[in-house]
């Protein structure tokens, strides 16, 4: 387990070798903490305390951006080098609850809350230091989930206007986006891990009520896993190659914080 239970907390890295970030226990967090493949450990702590951020990466490379509270903690960038936190430009939209993918010197980000009750469509790249941006998203959305590199990256799920639970899935490949086919169980704060031809969405709110459900997604479409998660859960990070090497870590089960 996490030394600290929280959700909406960022995550990336491999399944050995991953970091937690950020999220809540209640208040916003600055706490990172390190996964070798059977535990976790403290790393350095984030420089901004908050929570909904996203990130991508790796350990020794990794990075983090937006969170809440907007617009205070939104648009605030931070790298992570495998100890300690330094703050890089800022995202040119300040939101949370991004859509994230790709690593430190190549990454996208795409939709996301600017504020409270509002739904983005924006993308944003990163250089390695600083955000352009670029074409949006087909359907805005927030609490969604993305995978991939900058130019072979996923968004998918969410809410959308209405508001409703979102099960669409859309390709970025540098550019502009393209609509795939869509999740099986349209659902919000979900979990993502892998690469566009080969990502794991996981857990969420499925509207009313939290998920325990595993899709897998080929590039095209996605097929329901029969092995669910151990438990519902919503707010979760995850990170990894997709199947069969990924991991998930945080959330809400609807009581408790994991």
């Amino acid at each position: 387990n996490l030394s600290t239970a929280r959700n909406v907390l960022a995550g990336f890295g491999i399944q050995t070798a991953a970091v937690a970030a950020g999220g809540t226990t209640g208040s916003d967090s600055n706490a990172t903490e390190e996964y070798n493949g059977s535990g976790w450990v403290a790393g350095g702590n984030m420089n901004t305390a908050r929570r909904s951020t996203s990130g991508c990466g790796t350990l020794t490379s990794g990075l983090i951006f937006g969170g809440a509270p907007v617009p205070s903690g939104g648009a605030v960038t931070e790298e992570y080098d495998g100890s300690s936190w330094t703050e890089s430009g800022d995202l040119s939209t300040a939101r949370r609850d991004i859509a994230a993918g790709g690593v430190q010197t190549a990454a996208f980000c795409a939709g996301g809350e600017t504020a409270p009750g509002g739904f983005s469509n924006d993308t944003e790249e990163y250089n390695g230091t600083s955000w352009t941006s670029s074409n949006n998203l087909n359907t805005a959305r927030k609490n969604l989930a993305g995978s991939g590199t900058l130019t072979a990256g996923l968004a998918f799920g969410g809410v959308k206007s209405g508001p409703a639970k979102a099960n669409e899935t859309e390709e970025y490949d540098g550019t502009s986006w393209t609509s795939s086919g869509s999740m099986n169980t349209a659902r919000s704060e979900v979990g993502g891990a892998g690469i566009q031809t080969n990502t794991l969405v996981f857990g969420g709110e499925a509207g009313p009520g939290t998920s325990s459900a595993v899709e897998n997604y080929d590039g095209s479409s996605w097929t329901t896993n029969s092995n669910s998660l151990s438990g519902n859960r919503q707010g979760t990070a995850g990170t990894g190659s997709g199947r069969p090497s990924s991991i998930v870590f945080g959330g809400y089960t609807g009581s408790a914080r994991t």
